[in-house]
């Protein structure tokens, strides 16, 4: 398979090694210096799309407009979503997005589907989330806590909406709380609690190093290949 990488930083150097460990040949590594525009895309199966917010966007239109399937592993641009989606339906494109493309993480969000349709029964358990991340992640709440907090809400028959504070700021309690903390060399953790006066269960998944993300990026681009419709990782797993 064919890959162009839009965006080369850690995360597409990542990518890069497993997909050529996989048999993979990259056709095209897309950079401020190196733009798309200068390759032609037309010997390439897939695009795995790294770059940042304010790129994302155009980039996958470009994609769909040269009729390149596209892997999006960007967050930040999801207000674009429901545009994006109808343009790919439209032209009959093809694009898989998800907020954390690693397999661990994936089974975390079903985990935690599961876990909110069954505590939903048990109301004196009170929700909460927390998301820790390195100082060099500006963004809060990650997309990976945002996925985790709305997935709780749609399978929790209490929770309305979320706010990035702490628990103990959250005065209503149709509300869950999403903490988000920056500190140094830590690896991404997410936490999913539910306590009560008695006891409290939790549930935490725990990032290692990013060859989890580059490995379910390029196993989303070998799925997605043939393929025409929108796409998340769900699709990818068969959950």
């Amino acid at each position: 398979m064919r890959i162009a990488l839009f965006g080369y930083g850690k995360m597409g150097k990542v990518i890069e090694k497993i997909a050529l460990e996989r048999g993979h040949e990259i056709t095209a590594r897309v950079t401020r210096d190196e733009p798309k525009e200068r390759f032609d895309l037309s010997n390439t199966d897939v695009v795995i799309e790294f770059s940042i917010p304010e790129s994302a966007e155009e980039n996958i239109r470009y994609c769909l407009d040269n009729d390149v399937p596209i892997v999006i592993g960007t967050t930040g641009w999801y207000d674009h979503l429901e545009t994006l989606s109808s343009y790919c339906i439209d032209h009959e494109g093809a694009m898989l997005y998800a907020t954390n493309f690693s397999l661990g993480v994936n089974i975390f969000f079903e985990l935690n589907r599961q876990l909110a349709k069954i505590m939903s029964k048990f109301p004196d358990y009170k929700a909460s989330l927390v998301e820790t991340h390195h100082t060099e992640k500006l963004d809060a709440p990650s997309g990976t806590g945002i996925t985790i907090a709305e997935d709780l809400i749609a399978h929790h028959n209490v929770y309305k909406s979320w706010e990035n504070v702490k628990k103990s700021e959250i005065t209503d309690e149709n509300v869950l709380s999403i903490e988000s903390l920056r500190l140094p060399k830590v690896p991404g953790t997410h936490e999913v609690l539910y306590e009560s006066s008695v006891d409290k269960i939790e549930m935490i998944h725990t990032a290692h190093n990013r060859e989890g993300f580059g490995l379910g990026s390029v196993l989303a681009a070998e799925w997605i290949v043939g393929k025409k419709g929108v796409f998340t990782m769900k699709d990818v797993l068969n959950f």
